[in-house]
C-alpha cells in the first residue's frame, strides 16, 4: 500500500465528502472531488469556505486551498493520480455496488479504498470489488468531519494487516485520531456506544422517568463534560482513587451489575417517536438552530485547542 499520500480522491460531495475535502485541504493535501449532481461543485465550494475559518482557528494553514482543490463529475478523472480514495456515496446498496465496482477498476491495486459508511460492513463493500477487494476498508468519520478527530478503521476477514496499517498511518498524518475496530460489527464502535445511551434515554422517556430536557441536561452538564476529555473507562479509573478501576469494579461491581440488569429495552413505536420529537421541540423552543450549531462548533474548536495543549491526556 502507498505510504506517501499527497493526493486524495473524495467520492461524493455531500455533507461528509465536502467536510473531508475541507479537512484534507487544511492539512496540505491535493484533493479531487467527484459527484454527478449538477449543483455539486457549488455546494462543495460553499461548504469548504464555511469550514476553513474554523480550521484556521485550530492553527492549520488554509491559504492557497483553491489551487489544490479540483472538481469533476467524472469518477475516472477524480481517481487518476490519487494515492488514497475516500468514498462518501449514498447509503444504498445498489449505488454502492456500482460505485465500488468502478473504483476497483479505476484505482491502482496499491491504493486504499476507504468508505465513510456508518452502516455497511466492509466485507459487504469488499464483495462488490472483483479485482482487489483486499484493499477495501471502512474509514468512518464523525460529523463535523473537519472538527471531530475520530475515524474508525474497520477491515474485513480478507484485509491484510498492511492495508489497515496504511489507513491508520494516513489518517494519523492528516490529523485524525484513528481507532482500529478489530472485528466488523454493525455500527462499528462509537455508534454502538451512542446507541446504548440512546436506548436507555428512550426507555426513560417511555417510562416517564424524566423529560427529554432533563436527560440532555444530565449528560451535557454531567458526565458528558468529563467524556469530552477522557473516555468512560479512564474516567471510571480516576474515580477509584489510588485503587483505580480495580477498586471500582471490586466495590461497585455488584450494584453496577444490578443497574445494568435494570436497563430498558424500548421499541421505537410511533408513540415513543412522537414523544421524543415533542420533547426536543420543547427543549429547543425559541432557539435559533443555525446559531445553536454555530456555537456548538465554535466551542468544539476551543475544546480541541485546549486539549491539544494538555500533555497528560491519552
Amino acid at each position: 500500500m502507498r505510504s506517501d499520500v499527497h493526493r486524495v480522491a473524495v467520492v461524493g460531495a455531500g455533507v461528509i465528502g465536502n467536510a473531508w475535502a475541507a479537512h484534507l485541504l487544511a492539512h496540505g493535501l491535493d484533493v479531487s472531488v467527484t459527484d454527478p449532481a449538477p449543483d455539486a461543485e457549488e455546494r462543495l465550494l460553499r461548504d469548504v469556505e464555511h469550514a476553513l475559518p474554523m480550521l484556521a482557528r485550530l492553527g492549520l494553514e488554509t491559504s492557497g486551498w483553491r489551487h489544490r482543490l479540483t472538481f469533476t463529475a467524472d469518477l475516472g478523472t477524480a481517481v487518476a493520480g490519487a494515492d488514497f480514495v475516500q468514498e462518501n456515496g449514498p447509503e444504498r446498496e445498489d449505488v454502492k455496488a456500482e460505485l465500488f465496482a468502478e473504483l476497483d477498476r479505476l484505482a491502482p491495486p496499491d491504493v486504499v479504498i476507504a468508505s465513510s459508511s456508518s452502516s455497511m460492513l466492509p466485507s459487504r463493500l469488499a464483495a462488490m470489488c472483483h479485482r482487489h477487494p483486499e484493499r477495501v476498508v471502512v474509514g468512518h468519520p464523525f460529523n463535523p468531519v473537519y472538527l471531530i478527530p475520530l475515524v474508525e478503521v474497520v477491515g474485513h476477514p480478507g484485509t491484510p494487516a498492511a492495508v489497515v496499517e496504511a489507513a491508520m498511518a494516513y489518517y494519523t498524518r492528516v490529523g485524525k485520531r484513528p481507532v482500529h475496530v478489530h472485528h466488523e460489527v454493525p455500527g462499528h464502535l462509537a455508534n454502538r456506544l451512542q446507541a446504548a445511551l440512546w436506548r436507555e434515554a428512550y426507555s426513560l422517556v417511555e417510562r416517564g422517568v424524566a423529560t427529554v430536557t432533563d436527560l440532555d441536561t444530565a449528560i451535557s452538564h454531567g458526565p458528558g463534560l468529563r467524556w469530552a476529555l477522557l473516555g468512560p473507562l479512564a474516567n471510571q479509573h480516576l474515580s477509584g482513587g489510588d485503587g483505580g478501576l480495580a477498586h471500582v469494579l471490586e466495590h461497585l461491581g455488584p450494584p453496577t451489575q444490578t443497574l445494568m440488569d435494570d436497563l430498558g429495552a424500548p421499541q421505537l413505536t410511533p408513540d415513543l417517536a412522537d414523544a421524543l420529537v415533542a420533547g426536543v421541540d420543547d427543549e429547543l423552543d425559541g432557539i435559533d438552530m443555525v446559531r445553536l450549531a454555530a456555537q456548538r462548533d465554535a466551542l468544539l474548536v476551543d475544546l480541541l485547542a485546549a486539549k491539544a495543549r494538555a500533555d497528560a491526556l491519552p
